[in-house]
């Protein structure tokens, strides 16, 4: 087991992220096994797609790829199409590629049919194994709406379906499938999540800590390269640059694009009675995690922060609970942002959701709730339905007037990863609960 793997620091959340390389490999590797056993023969039912074909290649990536080969593969070699075929026995692993792929049967040797190139024998393989399985249905990862679904390109669509013949009628968007098979969690890939949020939020509070932190001198662009920095020296890593931004009395936020951005230059240093806010993504054992945290500098002779940013903060912490209350399985992610503004709106709440599904991508496949300039529904990924053991980043910011800055409005952004159960939604570290407070030196 994973928690076996990592060993806990605190109560039963396993803390210490990453593994060394090499027990990583194993944990992906038995994690892939159970993943296509377990849950891949259901998926394909729910989606109606008796045979998945995924292919790729070197520099041409389909995103969905690297979630089925083997840990020891860091990219796609040559042309690698796997075929994913489900029958009584459950689903059949079969690799067309010219080197052996993990736990897929090989089909194809590159010099098996004289006089052919190895491009023209390796898409003969592919059919002669459509024409013994007679698929009903042949998912291919193509899709409008989701980029995690479309990884199939241009030129390898074509020699697809030429080779294909009479079959490529058959052919489906694989993108419910893709979607399913990207937000779906085992319980050890859950452990890994809590596990790698608890660890960033370690790295966060170390930068927030006066040995890196120096109020005077360090700057908004130092805090997130040391946080770039940091997680990558420990292994983790980042799937975004990190975010800090400074908001102070005086220096009110510009309007961008219908929203509000801190208008403190980033090079400017940390000083007393700044809001200091960032936001934070790495990734582990195939996994990503984000998260925001936001912090308040002391001035010399305060013991808190100005009651305004407080309740600012507060206000965030109440439109996690109106998101949250909303969230349950079966609904879509745009019914999710309805009921939610709608809720905020009745108790004055002026903010922004932008939820999004977190796993093996930081913006993952699957219903997004909202988006920071899509606030009446996304089209395409807001219509899919939330599904229990999935991950999200609950994101969003509140928007409200400090007394204490002369009534300066703040943008107060918050991020949690939480976890969708058939029960509610479960925090998946520990849940920022108000301003974490700084010294001034």
């Amino acid at each position: 087991m994973v928690r076996d793997l990592l060993p806990a620091r605190s109560g039963d959340v396993a803390r210490t992220v990453p593994l060394p390389l090499r027990e990583q490999a194993d944990v992906r590797d038995r994690w892939l096994t159970e993943r296509l056993l377990e849950l891949l023969p259901d998926l394909m039912d729910e989606a109606g797609i008796d045979l998945w074909l995924v292919s790729g290649r070197e520099n041409a990536e389909d995103p969905v790829l690297g979630t089925l080969l083997p840990a020891t593969w860091l990219s796609a070699r040559r042309r690698t199409i796997l075929v994913l075929h489900r029958s009584d026995d459950g689903v059949t692993p079969v690799a067309v590629s010219r080197y052996p792929v993990g736990q897929f049967l090989p089909a194809w040797s590159a010099d098996e049919v004289p006089g052919q190139s190895a491009e023209q024998s390796q898409w003969a393989a592919v059919r002669r194994f459509v024409d013994q399985a007679a698929p009903r249905a042949i998912g291919i990862d193509v899709s409008p709406g989701c980029a995690a679904a479309d990884g199939l390109s241009h030129s390898d669509h074509g020699q697809l379906v030429e080779a294909l013949g009479p079959w490529a009628d058959r052919l489906v968007s694989a993108e419910t499938l893709v979607v399913r098979w990207l937000e779906t969690r085992l319980p050890e890939e859950v452990t890994a999540l809590r596990a790698l949020d608890a660890r960033i939020q370690d790295v966060v509070a170390e930068a927030y800590s006066p040995a890196v932190l120096r109020v005077g001198e360090t700057s908004a662009a130092d805090l997130a390269w040391w946080l770039r920095q940091r997680l990558t020296d420990l292994g983790l890593a980042p799937w975004f640059h990190p975010v800090v931004d400074l908001q102070r009395a005086g220096v009110p936020p510009v309007a961008a694009r219908g929203t509000l951005l801190p208008a403190v230059p980033y090079d400017e240093p940390v000083q007393p009675g700044d809001l200091v806010h960032c936001d934070v993504g790495a990734s582990t054992l195939g996994l990503t995690g984000d998260l925001q945290r936001s912090a308040y500098v002391l001035r010399p002779g305060e013991t808190a922060a100005p009651a305004g940013l407080a309740d600012a903060f507060a206000l965030g912490t109440r439109l996690q609970d109106l998101t949250t209350g909303q969230m349950r399985p079966g609904r879509t992610g745009d019914e999710v942002l309805a009921a939610t503004r709608a809720a905020a709106a009745a108790e004055c709440i002026d903010g922004e959701v932008y939820s999004h599904p977190i796993g093996v991508h930081g913006h993952g496949a699957g219903p997004e709730i909202g988006l920071w300039d899509e606030q009446d529904g996304v089209p395409g990924p807001g219509g899919h339905p939330l599904r229990p053991d999935t991950a999200f980043a609950l994101e969003l910011c509140v928007r409200a007037p400090i007394p204490e800055w002369g009534g300066q409005c703040v943008r107060m952004g918050l991020e949690e990863g939480v976890l969708l159960t058939a029960d509610g939604v479960e925090y998946l570290g520990g849940r920022q609960e108000e301003l974490l407070l700084l010294p001034a030196g």
